[in-house]
């Protein structure tokens, strides 16, 4: 079982297997919960490549409109 030592600032290195096999990143968010006394667990977060489309469920109807007809309705407003 890999090791590490907590630093003065409470930092702990996570060891490079665990890094490797789990794939977090640089910069990731991971969230930290204490089990028991003596166990803390560290969970990486799922990525989201579109966040956007987490929030709304999907991507919107993609509509196009000619720059000159777009143009002429707001010169109509």
């Amino acid at each position: 079982m890999p090791r590490s030592r907590v630093t003065a600032k409470y930092q702990v290195t996570i060891p490079k297997q665990v890094r490797e096999r789990v794939g977090v990143k640089p910069g990731e968010v991971v969230s930290i919960e204490a089990i028991s006394q003596g166990e803390i667990r560290l969970k990486r977060f799922a990525s989201v490549a579109d966040p956007l489309k987490v929030l709304i469920g999907g991507k919107g109807a993609r509509r196009s409109i000619r720059v000159d007809l777009l143009e002429e309705q707001i010169e109509s407003r």
